[in-house]
């Protein structure tokens, strides 16, 4: 029952925050709470194509685009000295119909290089009048790749969540190459070259472009050396298009039509205070408690409730991780193993293969919460980042270290 549940709680962790940044990436804590970089790598991307991206649902009497022999022009965040053009070969129409998804795949289809297109299935969890999109095979002769499109409209001038519209953070994730810039128009536009998977487990690469304009407007167009996502073996040594026809592609005046049918967003809501010990504070309490033989070669924080160290004591880098919540229940840590302190406190502890690691990675942790609902989850790696290979033969701190960590007063105030 305890594995049952501890099983629950890394589960829930690694599709949490909204599937996104409330994300990151494929590095996770079983805390409950996604690494900075979750919404960036894989949380923004669960949060936009698991809500449409390689699907799309319908709008109503979107009229657009049949697009023949045509040019992308940049359109969409187009600065005023860019003058890429990029030709494409003529297209056949795509058929007829009134669900977005067609209207979308029909665009796709126009701005796509001369290549086999096959349209893929339907779904997402987002009600379909919200966002619109298609997922593709896309076949060039040179092995078969996955390309999702994803349109969605956000309340013009609202700023990104935490994590979104930037470049991962290194220390968390593996990548090949990433930008975040702002274009002239005020913009936001983000390239990223990187793998399906960060700890290189398989070669799956996956690329993509994601642009947010001043109205609100966000296009994020993905790739994959593969027909698919996941499930589906390398098919071709990378994705078909550079990333220079990917930002030409996501600012193609092509999706306004589809963008601007869609409904105005809501208003968000006002901005509520942060709940949770900041991460400046949580990053500041940890670095204080550390060993006198570790020196900190790296560090990152979320806003609240997380922050990491990359630590050396002369015989390699560790990644150590610490997640502090509160309002959590007793119940969060149990099991046969959990000891009881003499305040209450309850006390997991755990040693073996880092589940998301690199080869030879292991991780030591302490899981603990307190009777007034304070847990403190603390994680050490054989490596400098979740992803890497080892770097060491063990965590560099040890098992009762990090419990004296996990288990000090420091925490019990902001």
């Amino acid at each position: 029952m305890s594995e049952n549940r501890a099983q629950q709680d890394r589960d829930a962790f690694e599709d949490g925050l909204v599937e996104a940044m409330k994300q990151a990436g494929e590095g996770f804590s079983p805390a409950g709470r996604p690494l900075v970089d979750g919404g960036v790598v894989r949380g923004r991307r669960r949060r936009v194509m698991r809500r449409g991206a390689m699907v799309s649902g319908s709008v109503a009497a979107l009229a657009l685009i049949g697009l023949g022999g045509s040019y992308v022009t940049g359109g969409i965040g187009a600065s005023k000295d860019d003058g890429n053009k990029v030709a494409v070969g003529t297209r056949t129409k795509a058929s007829g119909g009134s669900s977005a998804k067609n209207k979308v795949f029909g665009a796709l289809q126009g701005l796509l290089p001369e290549a086999k297109l096959t349209e893929q299935g339907d779904g997402g969890s987002v009600p379909p009048e919200k966002r619109a999109g298609a997922s593709v095979v896309y076949d060039d002769g040179h092995g078969k790749a996955a390309v999702s499109v994803n349109l969605e409209r956000q309340y013009p001038g609202q700023e990104p969540q935490e994590g979104d519209m930037v470049c991962p953070d290194k220390n968390l994730t593996q990548f090949e190459s990433c930008s975040a810039t702002s274009l002239d128009d005020g913009s936001r536009l983000v390239l990223f070259k990187g793998w399906e998977y960060p700890d290189r487990r398989e070669e799956t690469k996956w690329w993509y472009a994601d642009l947010l304009t001043p109205e609100g407007y966000r296009i994020s167009v993905y790739e994959w050396n593969a027909p698919a996502e996941k499930g589906e073996p390398v098919s071709r040594s990378t994705p078909p298009l550079s990333l220079d026809r990917l930002k030409t592609l996501v600012r193609s005046d092509a999706w306004l039509p589809v963008l601007r049918a869609l409904p105005e967003p809501d208003e968000p809501p006002q901005a509520q205070p942060p709940q949770g010990m900041s991460g400046d504070k949580i990053l500041s309490k940890l670095t204080a408690q550390l060993p006198g033989r570790l020196s900190v070669k790296a560090s990152g924080k979320q806003e609240t409730e997380y922050a990491y160290l990359v630590v050396d004591d002369g015989r390699g880098r560790s990644f150590v991780q610490i997640n502090v919540q509160p309002g959590m229940e007793a119940s969060d840590v149990s099991g046969a193993d959990v000891k009881v302190l003499a305040d209450g406190t309850r006390v997991s502890t755990r040693q073996g293969p880092g589940e998301k690691g690199g080869a030879g990675v292991v991780v030591s942790e302490v899981d603990t919460v307190r009777p007034d609902g304070l847990r403190v989850v603390i994680s050490a790696f054989n490596s400098a980042s979740q992803s890497e290979a080892a770097t060491r033969e063990a965590p560099a701190l040890t098992l009762a270290e990090l419990e004296k960590i996990a288990t000090s007063e420091v925490w019990l105030s902001n």
